[in-house]
């Protein structure tokens, strides 16, 4: 439904990007498990990187930070079943989730805001940082843009969206590339 980018993980309080400290950059996401499971969100995050080597640093370590013992045991699961297909470790920390800082504004939606079409779109729709970063239309829409569903999902989808015919045309464009 949504997602955000910050730090978390560590114990510096009010991390920016230019001083982490011991945090760790990070994707907040809220999903409706109706629609997805926490353990397809899992197999979606382990399709997207096999980290076979320890990170080198702790700003971008690879980790799945739960937020309950249910989640932890699944994430847990999954890491060891991907591990025994794979025949190897696999470096990544599962770590009690702690406070989620916001990163600034600009890396927010890094994708979408790389569009200026698309951008003065949603933009119209969300003048304010704030209702831009917790936008579920700028969400969908900056995750078509990294590739991640298809034109048939995207299709079903777009009127929901709030674009214009005009930005409708240029997102179905981009993603038919």
């Amino acid at each position: 439904m949504r997602t955000r980018v910050g730090y978390t993980g560590g114990t510096v309080k009010d991390p920016t990007y230019h001083h982490l400290g011991d945090h760790t950059e990070s994707v907040q996401m809220d999903f409706d498990p109706a629609v997805v499971s926490y353990e397809g969100l899992l197999e979606i995050f382990w399709k997207s990187h096999h980290p076979s080597h320890r990170s080198w640093s702790r700003q971008y370590r690879s980790a799945v930070f739960y937020h309950n013992r249910e989640q932890m045991e699944q994430a847990l699961t999954v890491k060891k079943g991907l591990e025994n297909r794979l025949g190897h470790r696999l470096f990544t920390d599962i770590l009690q989730a702690g406070i989620f800082y916001l990163a600034q504004d600009y890396h927010q939606k890094y994708l979408l805001r790389r569009n200026p079409g698309l951008m003065s779109e949603i933009s119209r729709m969300y003048p304010q940082a704030k209702g831009f970063i917790d936008s579920t239309a700028a969400t969908r829409v900056n995750g078509y843009l990294g590739g991640h569903g298809s034109v048939e999902q995207l299709k079903r989808e777009i009127e929901g969206l709030g674009l214009t015919a005009r930005g409708q045309k240029l997102l179905l464009s981009m993603m038919k590339k």
